[in-house]
């Protein structure tokens, strides 16, 4: 200990402060911007399984299908069609070029606003989604709902590592994706009611639904306090130590509080975030901006969450059963998610990880295998009960092993290891990636599953062993580590120490800091107030 801050385990000083109610519940607030995002992923799916729906947008895909259990053709083609895709995937491209937005909006008026248009957006794309007489007019509405997806995504995670204490950061910024999760469960259950609805209209009330969690996140953003990181940046700092005592619950802030205006001095002498994140020293942040987010949907996550009653439905299952099991697997995806919540500050990042990577891995196998021995390569076959039963398990499985690694640590480590000075231009870039891997996955997912039939699985599956050997060598440990102490991590990392030379850590007295496995310790850097 010297100057009143403890050294903790994890590598990082331990400021003084407790998490507070206050903190908790600005906490839950802001992360409900997942609901959202959430809510359309599970919805896409569901509508696009409703034969009215199908009828009324898209007709040809609906006779397509409609031929292929008539002649039980290929079961993997019957859904491919790129207007189709369109209507999911539109979303995402929008949400990509809004991030970009989002970040300037963030950095400039802060956090909570950034949430609060999200919301606003989101509600007015809801609306036209209900109401939609064509198709114009749905994928319009699918724009402003990206725009809205946009700005939460962007904001809501930042929001959430800021207010955080460093030794619960983890648990706290879950609460993201659980929101996400919750979101998807919320809308198969939806979508399960509203398909029983007499007079095919069902799907209206899916889509506009999507009000309720943008009401949600909208006016719950105007009751947020700002992060006293973004208080500061923006130069309200006698504001942003009254808020920092009060988000730790203690008067002993100076500490933490001279860091925070040590970081913000640091990010004014970056007049061009965007240019300077490609400056060697940022070159871990930048890979790891690019990599975990491309990574996350190339597990093939998505596949299952927007397609779920599709993919089941491709399997033979009647249309409830379809619906069912996507929320059997919306059930599993929320409650493993706590696992993730309990475990991330004390297991560590790294060992979610690799875990989740190994089981996910295991089950895409054991899957691609098990459609593969019935369907083959003609796509036609009836699945018996108990073998569907045991597809449904693995594929719940799968879901299970993403919940608590890549779902929720996809968002998390990205918003934890970004200076401030170019946090909102990291952020940015985390989500855009994100949303243009979606988009691509979103898109060609139904082309890919008529083209590779089961290979498809096998081909997630690759990806998994390549992003598992990407973890397990090139992500520190970052547990437990303030955000402001970060480049500490990267400087003691075997790879990543090369670009970040010793007068880039403006920090004050040794301190020990995690290896990059996480277990032991390496000498490096210096912190700021510890002299």
């Amino acid at each position: 200990m010297a100057g009143g801050v403890v050294v903790n385990a994890g590598g990082g000083k331990d400021y003084p402060g407790k998490l507070t109610m206050f903190v908790l519940f600005a906490c839950i607030v802001a992360a409900t911007g997942g609901l959202i995002f959430g809510y359309d992923i599970g919805i896409s799916g569901g509508v696009t399984s409703m034969n009215p729906f199908l009828m009324k947008f898209f007709p040809s895909v609906y006779h397509k299908e409609q031929e292929a259990e008539r002649n039980q053709s290929n079961q993997y083609c019957k859904f491919d069609s790129q207007l189709l895709t369109m209507f999911t995937s539109s979303l995402y491209l929008a949400a990509l070029v809004a991030s970009f937005v989002a970040a300037t909006v963030t950095r400039v008026a802060g956090r909570k606003w950034s949430m609060f248009g999200g919301g606003v957006t989101f509600l007015v794309g809801a609306a036209l989604n209900g109401a939609a007489k064509d198709v114009v007019m749905l994928i319009l509405g699918r724009v402003l709902l990206g725009i809205g997806v946009g700005f939460a995504n962007q904001s809501v995670p930042v929001y959430l590592s800021e207010m955080a204490p460093a030794r619960l950061r983890g648990m706290l910024n879950i609460g993201f994706q659980l929101m996400i999760t919750i979101g998807i469960l919320c809308a198969n259950l939806i979508n399960y009611g509203t398909a029983k609805i007499k007079g095919g209209w069902g799907w209206r009330v899916s889509l506009a639904l999507a009000a309720v969690p943008a009401a949600i996140i909208a006016v719950g953003a105007l009751f947020l306090p700002d992060t006293p990181n973004s208080l500061i940046d923006r130069g309200y700092t006698d504001d942003a130590k009254r808020m920092l005592k009060r988000v730790r619950g203690t008067e002993d802030v100076e500490e933490e509080y001279n860091d925070l205006v040590a970081a913000s001095e640091e990010s004014k002498l970056v007049a061009h975030p965007w240019r300077n994140i490609l400056q060697p020293r940022y070159r871990p942040q930048l890979v790891m901006a690019i990599a975990i987010p491309m990574f996350q949907q190339l597990t093939g996550i998505n596949v299952i969450m927007f397609y779920a009653p599709v993919l089941f439905k491709t399997l033979g299952f009647a249309d409830d059963a379809s619906l069912m099991s996507a929320v059997i697997t919306g059930l599993v995806n929320v409650f493993a998610t706590f696992v993730s919540i309990v475990t991330v500050d004390r297991l560590g990042r790294r060992k979610l990880f690799l875990q989740g990577g190994t089981q996910m891995l295991a089950c895409q196998i054991v899957v691609g295998s098990l459609i593969g021995a019935k369907f083959g390569f003609s796509g036609v076959a009836e699945i018996p009960k108990g073998y569907a039963a045991i597809v449904v398990f693995f594929i719940c499985a799968y879901v299970a092993g993403f919940a608590w690694s890549w779902g929720p640590l996809g968002w998390l480590v990205p918003s934890e290891i970004f200076p401030l000075e170019i946090r909102s231009a990291g952020q940015s870039i985390n989500v855009s990636v994100n949303m243009l891997c979606t988009f691509i996955i979103a898109q060609a997912f139904l082309p890919m599953l008529c083209r590779f039939k089961f290979i498809l699985f096998f081909f997630f599956g690759a990806w998994v062993v390549v992003m598992t050997i990407f973890v397990a060598l090139f992500l520190p440990e970052t547990k437990n580590v303030p955000i402001e102490e970060m480049v500490l991590v990267w400087k003691s990392h075997w790879y990543w120490g090369r670009f970040i030379r010793d007068e880039d850590v403006h920090v004050g007295a040794d301190l020990e800091m995690p290896s990059a496995n996480g277990n032991g310790k390496v000498g490096a850097g210096k912190l700021v107030g510890m002299q």
